[in-house]
């Protein structure tokens, strides 16, 4: 086993995903106390654009693997061509970003090389020549610190928005693996992914977040959450009684029951915090709580709190922004 760190350059369309560059600063620094090198893996077809984002970012070697076969995403596909990265490689660490891609082939890789895995990690280190990765537990409540063996590789899928995205010089060393499907690949096909989502972004992939909860009293009102999060190039999300009630679907509800997202900045309009909507967003770096209840527990980890009624405000702000961009 060598002491390079592999990370999951994760593309989509040949856009390279912006988390895969945050994870190339949490391997630089994982790196440096191994001795190893930067290694990055990107699967797909026809990935000129992705593989040279990468390698932007400064990693020391890049490893491809293109086949029109792997065009879209298939777990079961993806899993045999980074195993087969692994196998080239060899390294201690493997990283991945946390992402719907990253979640679902994370543990089949794990279970595929026998390595040991640790889910939706905050924070990294190297003890004693083994990985050592920081994760909440019990939707946030509590974090643990998760330690591997020595002799397998580590794994890890890392939340997004957790490191700062690389910025480093290009010329890293290319190499192409060729992929070779098994039969167990060959079990399910896909043949479409259809986006449902339209032009609003989702919640879990965004760099920020306007979402408003069950006083916006109806589905027509959270226009005005709509207007804003359009101007800040936003995603919109909700609280889970603001879905449960059917003024927003449940594909944007944030919260343990819902997606955890970890974005720059997070705009709560309308939202008490309850312990579970806590849980899948207090990781954001920046929160702003708007609420007339001044002792909702939201302000209790809001960096910004505005006691006062979201319908004046939410167009109030609004207003601002549009005169920052004029």
């Amino acid at each position: 086993m060598t002491n390079d760190i592999l990370i999951f350059a994760e593309q989509r369309n040949d856009n390279l995903h912006p988390a895969a560059m945050q994870i190339v600063t949490a391997a630089r620094m994982l790196a440096e106390k191994t001795g190893g090198q930067v290694v990055a893996c990107v699967v797909g077809d026809a990935i000129d654009g992705a593989t040279g984002a990468i390698d932007a970012a400064g990693v020391d070697r890049i490893v491809t693997v293109s086949d029109p076969a792997l065009a879209m995403y298939s777990a079961t596909r993806y899993r045999t061509a980074l195993a087969a990265v692994l196998q080239r490689v060899d390294p201690c660490v493997v990283l991945l970003p946390a992402t719907f891609m990253g979640r679902d082939l994370a543990p089949r890789i794990a279970a595929r090389v026998k390595g040991g895995l640790a889910t939706d990690v905050v924070a990294l280190d190297m003890v004693d020549g083994t990985l050592d990765a920081f994760r909440p537990i019990y939707g946030g409540k509590a974090s643990c610190h998760v330690t591997f063996p020595e002799g397998k590789p580590a794994i890890a899928s890392v939340r997004p928005n957790t490191f700062p995205a690389a910025s480093g010089g290009g010329g890293g060393a290319r190499e192409a693996v060729p992929f070779e499907a098994t039969p167990g690949d060959e079990r399910i096909t896909v043949k479409e992914i259809m986006k449902t989502s339209g032009e609003v972004k989702d919640v879990t992939e965004a760099d920020i977040i306007v979402a408003g909860g069950r006083a916006l009293k109806n589905e027509e009102n959270f226009k005005i959450i709509f207007d804003l999060a359009k101007l800040l190039d936003a995603a919109v999300g909700a609280s889970r009684a603001a879905c449960d009630a059917g003024y927003q679907p449940h594909s944007r509800q944030v919260g343990l029951t819902g997606k955890t997202v970890t974005p720059v900045l997070y705009i709560a309009c309308g939202i008490s915090g309850a312990i579970q909507h806590l849980a899948g967003m207090r990781g954001s770096k920046v929160i702003v709580a708007i609420n007339t209840d001044p002792e909702a527990p939201l302000f209790k980890v809001a960096d910004y709190g505005i006691v006062a009624d979201l319908f004046k405000i939410v167009p109030l702000l609004t207003e601002e922004v549009k005169k920052l961009e004029r």
